[in-house]
């Protein structure tokens, strides 16, 4: 009996322990998400001034994404390898306009 009733007390402060980290976990998703959709966004720009071969545009653009990909590398949202490969690409994809 005594040893139930241990146990029904470390749950009830697992549960409370739980349910916070539940809440930190959503809030962390939405930032990373925010934050992994704001690189999307910047590469697809980024990308469609590559293709209409617009390269006063395209390094404005790339000025502008290269630093969100530093910045969501260090945050751990991509690898930081995965960061390098992109920033990689597209340096490579601008020096060839």
């Amino acid at each position: 009996m005594a040893q139930n009733t241990k146990q029904k007390k470390s749950l009830r402060t697992t549960k409370i322990s739980a349910r916070k980290r539940a809440r930190q976990n959503l809030k962390a998703h939405e930032r990373n998400r925010s934050l992994y959709s704001l690189l999307r966004n910047k590469m697809k720009e980024l990308r469609a001034s590559l293709a209409a071969k617009n390269k006063k545009e395209a390094e404005a653009f790339l000025k502008a994404t290269l630093p969100v990909i530093a910045k969501i590398a260090s945050k751990g949202i991509i690898h930081k390898n995965t960061a390098a490969r992109y920033a990689s690409r597209l340096t490579k994809a601008f020096n060839q306009l």
